[in-house]
């Protein structure tokens, strides 16, 4: 009998096998635009019902220091055992003992430097997603901070496994440390949710998975004074699938679940894993109590593969307005109301939903009408009392957004996001432009302060990411950006087989960053590559 994740994995895109036979043209026969890519990865341990456990908050971490202007933070990556399910006990890799790490929240402009303590028994690099990084300081994916008396794969001098070949490649210029690296955060943005994670060379994916994740907010004097809702009517959501194996612990497919030899997953999951559990603030589907009163939602897709399509919906299934005030870089220039939110892995949305005229002891359910099954479900809000409520969503959120023109555009440039084959042994991978990822190799050089329009292609579903700068989406398919496209963005969700146009100025920072697919399982497989900033 067939196994039946695999016709899962091959109906949701046909994955590797039918992009590595079909090369360009297999994109026109994705035009029906699968709700997945990916194969969902089956839970062996019994799950428990929805809505039954409160949702956590994760804690605010406190900096050690804050002298000379900078405010100075202490974490240590530590593997840990704790209560995801309802009494199972599952072992996590952590940013300081929990999943989600502490979180971190700054003002802008005043520098921060977080000194990361590696306790893992593997090397890891820390990436501060959506930060305008000085290059030394943004994670590149070779710059290892090495366990103590670290001797395995991954070495001192650079190297690096080959996306699953076993081979190395070298890196001339990574730069490594062992135990400890001090991150150097300037800040200098707009306000808004940034993530931390890990970003380690070909180990990426099973590091997020097993729980290297925090959440950092920048916020400033100009957007508190809007009188957006504030206080616990603010809350931050780190959305994230995983699956558990029959003795409670994760469950990854991994070729190498040591993650210190070969990376990369099994086939059936080449082209993502996709977990039968939602977790929200590391809790599976919860609920949280919240008066009748607007909450201003800072949400995150932190899967590894799993695109969502949220609606808020309440027991009679009347939808509440999403009312979108901010993108993946801060606030929009005017709020935008949704019925539906599509967010793709890294992408962040700011999105206020007035409770007034729910029902006191009803639920409002966040679904996702891109699940089926269990992961249909995401959480719920038990509207638990009457609360007088003078918070607002103004008609003007901000004035700084970038007004770049295509006019301004000193070179367009042109890149294709798709499966092929790669290496001398004629390898499955996920490609850019035809090219897995190579340290060594500088694929593009802008200038400093230039404007540039990229014009992106893919085969199935990428999130593509941009370090170091904001973008806006100027179109999609040759017509109009979506509704949720407005402001600017640091991750560009593609269709599959959708183009899209983005623009943006390379702004604040010399030096060696990335652009990748936010598919944490493609992203591994060679589906980076490198920019250099002169």
């Amino acid at each position: 009998m067939p196994d039946p994740t695999r016709r899962r994995v091959l109906a949701v895109g046909g994955a590797l096998g039918l992009m590595a036979a079909g090369g360009l043209t297999a994109a026109a026969g994705l035009s029906r635009r699968p709700a997945a890519t990916g194969a969902e990865l089956r839970s062996g341990v019994p799950l428990p019902g929805p809505f039954r456990v409160p949702l956590p908050l994760p804690a605010v971490l406190a900096p050690v220091a804050t002298s000379g202007g900078v405010d100075r933070y202490e974490i240590v990556q530590r593997e840990v055992t704790a209560e995801i399910l309802p009494g199972v006990r599952t072992r996590l890799w952590t940013y300081g003992g929990t999943f989600p790490g502490p979180t971190i929240e700054s003002r802008r402009g005043r520098p921060v430097t977080v000194s990361h303590r590696n306790e893992l028994p593997v090397p890891t690099v820390v990436h501060l997603h959506g930060g305008r990084t000085p290059a030394a300081s943004d994670g590149y994916p070779t710059d290892l901070v090495l366990p103590e008396g670290w001797s395995g794969g991954h070495g001192r001098s650079g190297g690096h496994g080959g996306h699953g070949s076993g081979h190395v490649m070298h890196d001339p210029r990574a730069v490594t440390t062992e135990l400890t690296r001090d991150y150097t955060f300037p800040l200098d943005q707009r306000p808004t949710l940034l993530w931390y994670h890990d970003h380690r060379m070909d180990f990426t994916a099973p590091a997020i998975w097993r729980g290297l994740a925090g959440l950092h907010l920048v916020r400033d004097d100009a957007e508190e004074a809007l009188g957006l809702p504030s206080g616990p009517r603010e809350l931050p959501l780190m959305i994230a699938d995983r699956s558990f194996a029959a003795d409670g612990s994760l469950d990854y497919p991994s070729l190498d679940p040591t993650l210190r030899g070969s990376p990369g997953v099994r086939e059936p999951y080449l082209a993502g894993v996709l977990g039968d559990v939602v977790l929200v603030n590391g809790a599976p589907w919860p609920v949280h109590e919240v008066d009748a009163a607007r909450h201003r939602l800072r949400l995150l897709n932190a899967s590894n593969a799993r695109h969502y399509e949220l609606e808020a919906v309440t027991e009679d299934g009347r939808r509440l307005d999403l009312v979108q005030i901010g993108a993946d870089q801060g606030l929009l220039a005017g709020p935008v109301t949704l019925r539906s939110l599509p967010v793709a892995p890294a992408e962040r949305y700011d999105v206020v939903v007035d409770f007034a005229h729910v029902p006191v002891g009803s639920l409002v359910k966040l679904v996702n009408r891109l699940g089926s099954g269990r992961t249909r479900d995401v959480m719920a809000f038990r509207v638990a009392r009457k609360a007088a409520d003078d918070s607002r969503v103004p008609a003007v959120l901000s004035t700084d957004l970038p007004r770049w023109r295509r006019s301004e555009a000193v070179r367009v440039r042109d890149f294709s996001f798709r499966a092929g084959r790669m290496g001398e042994d004629d390898r499955h991978g996920w490609l850019i432009g035809g090219r897995p990822f190579d340290p060594a190799r500088p694929d593009v050089t802008v200038r400093l302060g230039d404007v540039e329009i990229w014009r992106l292609v893919a085969d199935v579903h990428h999130p593509v990411h941009l370090h170091l700068t904001g973008f806006r989406i100027l179109s999609r398919g040759g017509g109009a950006p979506l509704p949720h496209d407005a402001g600017l963005k640091d991750t560009v969700s593609l269709r599959p087989g959708e183009s899209a146009e983005i623009i943006t100025r390379w702004e604040g920072h010399r030096g060696r960053y990335l652009f990748h697919c936010h598919n944490a399982e493609h992203e591994d497989m060679g589906m980076m590559a490198n920019i250099e900033v002169t």
